[in-house]
């Protein structure tokens, strides 16, 4: 059968059970993630080590894109928008991963694995991350966060918007 080039065989739109379907519920899992992992960031991590508000989303956003800001409000604002577009990525891949039959743990670990490897090295070859230069509290600090970012992407995907029967 001839296929439309989306991976929909013709006259087919997509459905809830499309790839394209998995994948829009994931990046709406993953907006909900990306919120858990910002609140846990700023009422528990964040408290607890000193850590500072990080601005590297905006700083990738302006590595990118033709994006420049001085203003530190418009910097807050393109920080806080692009902190949100590259978690969805997050669950995109999750998506994926659940259109393939994976869920839970099962999910999450090749996912996290997978995304988190492609942000670290993204970001390095853009000279905006230099894990080398890491302190262990660094890596854990950063590996721990996006962690509970998609492992709470895969909770609320799981549970609310594909639960299995």
């Amino acid at each position: 059968m001839e296929g439309t080039g989306l991976g929909y065989p013709s006259g087919m739109a997509p459905t809830e059970s499309s790839l394209l379907g998995f994948i829009g519920r994931g990046v709406v899992a993953s907006v909900a993630g990306t919120a858990v992992m910002t609140a846990f960031q700023r009422f528990v991590e964040m408290p607890l080590t000193g850590r500072q508000d990080s601005y590297a989303p905006a700083s990738f956003a302006q590595r990118v894109l033709p994006i420049r800001v001085d203003d530190p409000k418009a910097r807050e604002r393109l920080n806080f928008v692009t902190h949100y577009a590259l978690g969805a990525m997050w669950g995109s891949a999750y998506g994926v991963a659940a259109y393939a039959g994976l869920r839970g743990q099962k999910a999450v670990a090749p996912v996290f694995g997978v995304v988190y490897a492609g942000d670290v090295l993204l970001n390095t070859a853009l000279g905006l991350y230099k894990p080398t230069s890491w302190t262990a509290e660094d890596i854990a600090i950063d590996v721990g966060d996006k962690l509970i970012q998609a492992a709470a992407t895969g909770a609320i995907f799981d549970r609310f918007l594909d639960p299995v029967d």
